[in-house]
């Protein structure tokens, strides 16, 4: 049995069983891919993928255990490289973080620029994708972090550290009748259509949960993943938008009136998620305490060697979160 075996089978469940696709992504033959996957399997006595004819059409029962015991085998060779890397040159390597629109284009930024300036030899990649889509790649270990408000709870792997919280702002014309309202209310909101964030996106079950309670029926006319998509479409008179507060910006959006709505919705928590049993170099806790300055390395390192999810949760309940 072989590493490069286990990365094929790795990989071509990760391509959908695309034997070409995924020898296209290793830059290597796709009779290769299927040579060394038949070799493992003749070696195990079973088969990882069913076929018909020379195509794989699923995995079977077994290959879908060995999958992932393959995927926990190449994460921990990646966590060798890691320490090896730490020892070697702790201010040199990559970080991978994948997150999504609103936390990329408003959260971001500034803890970016530092730790660019404060490490020029480390690599930043980042991935944008679906609160699932980046819990997945962080569970998958494809990246070092997930950086989000949804779905990192979906995944047992993953080790989830609060970071701040934040709430909503109702983001209109400085035509519209809302504009002058006093106070506003669910009941004025569902009075017009709504145009706010895609469901699984940036705490957007909060949203919906307020007006089940109160037993109405929001009029959602468009969603979309990106704050600023958002915003366009109001301004073109489609609705009312509900967008986190950190994506108004006074100066950018001065044709639009931010209403606050922190009291219509429970607060949200945005979260970094770490794989379990990751290899976590000095510069990527200098990247997370920047990000939340309460998440120290020592807190962190405590986190992830507590033996359940309640265990993290509980270090963190004497910690009032920053609030964006």
């Amino acid at each position: 049995m072989k590493l490069q075996q286990l990365r094929y089978i790795w990989e071509v469940a990760r391509h959908d069983l695309n034997v070409s696709a995924t020898a296209q992504s290793l830059y290597t033959s796709q009779p290769g891919v299927s040579k060394q996957i038949r070799l493992l399997e003749d070696e195990l006595g079973i088969e990882v993928f069913a076929r018909s004819g020379k195509h794989l059409t699923h995995v079977t029962p077994a290959g879908e255990k060995i999958i992932a015991l393959a995927g926990e085998i190449l994460n921990q060779t990646q966590s060798i490289k890691k320490v090896a890397k730490e020892f070697s040159d702790e201010r040199k390597g990559s970080l991978d973080i994948a997150t999504t629109h609103t936390q990329a284009r408003y959260a971001l930024p500034n803890v970016i620029h530092n730790f660019i300036a404060g490490y020029p030899d480390v690599t930043l990649h980042m991935h944008q994708g679906t609160p699932m889509q980046i819990a997945e790649m962080a569970n998958d270990g494809v990246v070092d972090f997930a950086i989000a408000t949804e779905a990192l709870e979906m995944f047992g792997n993953l080790i989830m550290l609060p970071c701040y919280t934040w709430n909503r702002s109702v983001v209109v014309p400085k035509d519209h009748p809302l504009a002058t309202v006093d106070t506003l209310t669910l009941e004025a909101l569902a009075e017009h259509p709504i145009v706010t964030y895609v469901f699984g996106f940036t705490g957007r079950s909060q949203l919906d949960e307020a007006f089940q309670q109160a037993e109405l029926e929001p009029n959602v006319v468009f969603t979309a993943a990106d704050s600023d998509v958002i915003k366009t479409y109001v301004r073109l008179g489609l609705g009312v938008g509900i967008v986190a507060t950190m994506a108004y910006d006074a100066s950018a959006d001065n044709d639009l009136v931010a209403i606050d709505a922190s009291h219509l919705f429970a607060d949200s928590t945005t979260k970094i998620g770490i794989r379990g049993n990751t290899f976590i170099r000095g510069y990527m806790y200098k990247f997370i305490q920047s990000f939340a300055p309460h998440l120290t390395r020592e807190l962190v390192e405590a986190a992830m060697q507590a033996p359940t999810r309640q265990d993290v949760d509980e270090l963190f309940t004497d910690i009032e979160l920053p609030r964006l």
